[in-house]
């Protein structure tokens, strides 16, 4: 889980205007860091399936996005991805 701290630093960085805080870019950056914070607890905890269970339903919600926003706005989905380092098929 992220502290708010990690939430407002992700928010600043990827934000469309000031007053954006639930743009599909921001939802799209919390889910990246949330599953590789999950990534690396699955590593250590690996009977955790609660956890394992909760990381794909992430990856699902971010591939759904992902879609959206590829087919809303095309250049923003590359740029997103340069910026995440995502490789998308």
């Amino acid at each position: 889980m992220l502290t708010k701290e990690q939430k407002d630093k992700i928010i600043k960085k990827f934000k469309i205007h000031e007053t954006d805080t639930g743009s599909s870019e921001i939802q799209i950056a919390i889910l990246t860091e949330e599953i590789d914070m999950l990534t690396g607890h699955l590593k250590q905890h690996k009977k955790d399936f609660s956890s394992r269970r909760g990381l794909i339903k992430k990856v699902a919600d971010r591939r759904s996005l992902l879609n959206y926003l590829k087919r809303s706005d095309p250049p923003a989905f590359e740029a997103l991805m340069k910026k995440i380092k995502l490789k998308v098929k």
